[in-house]
């Protein structure tokens, strides 16, 4: 079980890493390629587009093939458009390279997740979560330093190195044993499961902060770009943020599994509220880097209990667990490409304060629902939406 983690945690982390990559180089590619604000959401955004579009044929590939060759098949799509990515010089390319390296992050995660929850026994399952979640973050404090890196040296050179980690990291899951019976599951099954308040909740709860999470990479990142830090000040200051998300999440993993899922995602609700209205308010680089560390630690409460919450239900549901992280995959990405996407356009007709204030809204109207509703989850009473 330690190796699987071990190995699940690595896989996850690169993905991440090589996801996170670009924020410190949009100011670059935005000066570079002329692009306005619209046009650097829409490049941030597509990853999380591929991600998107490939959830459900990844979850699918899963169930019927096994976890194993679903994360192989990730590796494979991770190493190619990483490759593409560092040698591309023009925005429709890198577009299109970035929404592949979303397919092969979509495949990873499904199958990576799926192969550590068979594996794990169901009371350790939000610890295993958030211990891997904690390595993907730690892909999330890399990235941004390797994008510093590749615009202060080659990009060609540090994105050909993707093609040598994917190789090892493929060469340690062939020889890992897998886990679980693959499993046709019709799909009604799914949409049957999809119709269930604690499928909806979870989704909902991992929809949400990556929703925040999308605007804040690409409106922080060009706000501190336009109080005068470069691109090593900005990967400093997501570098800061996802370490401090690191240290929060397999804490909360834990505390889930001990108190319940929802415990610690109200109190990450109800300071991801108070941040996100007042990230416009610093007028510095500096002051702006501490809110967007502290918005990071508030959204970062969020994503072990609401994944590990989804697995419970699935469970309950007869939901393979390939499909189950399909359904994060979906709602991650759903979040990620309204964010990154609408959150720039919005941001580029009225100002930064309006998406980010919607983020706000949504994260107070959340967190009252889940105040005031109870809904029976997994064996024991919850305050949950409908």
């Amino acid at each position: 079980m330690r190796r699987l983690v071990l190995l699940v945690s690595a896989i996850v982390l690169v993905d991440t890493m090589f996801y996170a990559v670009v924020t410190p180089l949009l100011p670059t590619y935005a000066d570079e390629l002329d692009l306005g604000k619209t046009a650097s959401g829409i490049l941030a955004a597509a990853y999380p587009a591929g991600t998107l579009i490939g959830a459900i044929p990844a979850g699918i590939v899963a169930a019927r093939l096994g976890a194993k060759p679903t994360v192989l098949l990730g590796l494979a799509l991770l190493a190619v458009s990483t490759l593409t990515f560092g040698f591309a010089g023009d925005v429709v390319v890198l577009d299109g390279a970035r929404f592949v390296q979303g397919l092969g992050g979509a495949c990873s995660w499904a199958g990576g997740l799926a192969w550590l929850v068979e594996a794990a026994p169901p009371e350790t399952r939000g610890a295993v979560i958030g211990t891997a979640l904690g390595a993907a973050i730690g892909g999330s404090l890399l990235g941004p330093v390797v994008g510093a890196l590749a615009e202060a040296t080659s990009p060609e050179a540090v994105f050909s190195s993707v093609v040598v980690l994917a190789g090892g990291l493929a060469l340690a899951a062939a020889r890992t044993p897998g886990t679980g019976r693959p499993d046709a599951q019709p799909l009604r099954v799914l949409v049957d499961a999809v119709r269930t308040a604690p499928v909806l909740v979870a989704m909902w709860l991992v929809a949400l902060p990556a929703f925040a999470f999308g605007m804040v990479g690409v409106l922080g990142a060009l706000r501190m770009d336009g109080f005068g830090a470069g691109g090593a000040a900005v990967g400093a200051a997501f570098l800061v943020a996802a370490a401090v998300e690191g240290v929060v999440s397999p804490l909360v993993g834990r505390v889930s599994d001990r108190r319940g899922r929802l415990v610690p995602v109200r109190a990450g609700l109800a300071a991801a509220t108070v941040v996100l209205a007042l990230v416009t308010v610093p007028q510095t680089a500096l002051l702006l880097g501490i809110a967007i560390v502290a918005t990071s630690a508030a959204l970062g409460t969020f994503w072990a209990p609401a994944m590990a919450m989804l697995s419970d239900a699935a469970e309950s549901a007869r939901l393979q667990q390939g499909l189950a992280f399909a359904l994060v995959n979906l709602a991650w990405a759903t979040g990620q490409v309204a964010g990154s996407g609408l959150g720039g356009g919005l941001a580029e007709a009225s100002a930064d304060g309006v998406p980010l204030g919607i983020a706000a809204l949504c994260c107070a109207v959340t967190l009252a629902v889940l105040l005031v509703r109870p809904v029976r989850l997994g064996g024991e009473s919850q305050a949950v939406a409908p």
